[in-house]
C-alpha cells in the first residue's frame, strides 16, 4: 500500500527527513557521479534527491504513482512531476539514459509490471537505481519513517528481484546507520555512524541502494522483449498520466483520485 504523498513531505520536511535526504543524496551522488547529458526519471517519490540532480543532467523527470498522489516540481519553476499508473508508464521506449526507484519498490502492488515498464523506458545500457529498506535493518521495523512502511528487501532479495526482471546488477551500497531519531544529539552524530557502519555494520544497514543496467537479449525466431514493448508503445500524456498543477501544492491519493479527469 502506498504511502500518501504528503505523509512524504511531512517527513522530508522535518530535521530527520533533511537528514536522510543528505545522507541517501550522497550515496547517488556516489554511484552516479556524472550525469551530463544523461535523461533521468525518478518514479515513485523522488523528488528530495532529483532537485540536486536537475542542474547536473540534460533533462530531468519524477512519476509518482497514482495510488500515492503528486506533488508539483520543482515548486516554482516549470513542473516536470507528472500523475500516473506505475503499470503504463507515459514515455516513449528507450527514452531514459537512468532511472531512480525510491518509495517505490516496497509499496506497489504491481511490482513486476513496474519494473517491466522501467526496462520499457530505459535506454539500451541504462542504468536503474533502487533505494528499498533493508530487512535487517532497524529502520525497516519503525514506523516514524517512510522506511518503516511497506516490503522491506535483503540484498541477496534485491539482486534476484532484478535479474528476474531483466536488470543485471553491477555494484551495492548501504545507509543509514544511525536509529532514527529526532533529537539533536542523535543526528549530530549522525556521520559518526555512517563512518562506522560502513566499515562493520553494512549487513544492518536503514537501507540498501542497488545500481543495475538493462539487459537487452536477442531470440532467434520469436520477438525480442523490447520488440514486444514497442508494439505498445504509449505517447506521453495520453490520458494515463496528468501532470501536478500549481494549485494545490500537494495532492493526497484520495484527492488526486477525486480531481483525475
Amino acid at each position: 500500500m502506498w504511502l500518501d504523498v504528503s505523509d512524504l513531505h511531512r517527513f522530508y520536511q522535518s530535521p530527520l527527513g533533511k537528514l536522510t535526504q543528505r545522507i541517501l543524496l550522497q550515496r547517488v551522488r556516489r554511484n552516479w557521479p556524472d550525469l551530463t547529458g544523461q535523461r533521468v526519471l525518478s518514479i515513485g517519490y523522488g523528488v528530495p534527491y532529483m532537485r540536486h540532480i536537475k542542474d547536473r543532467a540534460e533533462r530531468t523527470l519524477a512519476t509518482m504513482p497514482e495510488s500515492q498522489g503528486v506533488i508539483r516540481w520543482p515548486p516554482n519553476e516549470r513542473n516536470l512531476a507528472v500523475l500516473a499508473d506505475e503499470r503504463k508508464l507515459p514515455f516513449p521506449d528507450n527514452s531514459m539514459d537512468r532511472v531512480l526507484l525510491v518509495h517505490a519498490i516496497e509499496f506497489t502492488e504491481h511490482l513486476r509490471p513496474m519494473l517491466r515498464e522501467t526496462w520499457r523506458v530505459l535506454a539500451s545500457g541504462g542504468r536503474l537505481l533502487v533505494v528499498a529498506p533493508n530487512r535487517r535493518g532497524v529502520w525497516a521495523r519503525i514506523e516514524g519513517t517512510p522506511f518503516g512502511h511497506g516490503q522491506p528487501y535483503s540484498q541477496s532479495q534485491l539482486s534476484r528481484l532484478l535479474r528476474d526482471n531483466l536488470f543485471l546488477p553491477t555494484q551495492a551500497d548501504t545507509a543509514l546507520y544511525a536509529p532514527p531519531s529526532n533529537r539533536r544529539m542523535m543526528r549530530r552524530l549522525s556521520p559518526a555512524w555512517e563512518r562506522l557502519g560502513r566499515r562493520w555494520l553494512r549487513p544492518f544497514s536503514g537501507v540498501v541502494l542497488m545500481e543495475a543496467e538493462k539487459q537487452v537479449y536477442a531470440a532467434s525466431g520469436r520477438k525480442t522483449e523490447q520488440e514486444a514493448s514497442r508494439a505498445r508503445i504509449r505517447p506521453a500524456l495520453n490520458g494515463l498520466a496528468y501532470p501536478a498543477t500549481d494549485s494545490p501544492p500537494c495532492v493526497g491519493n484520495s484527492v488526486a483520485n477525486k480531481n483525475t479527469p
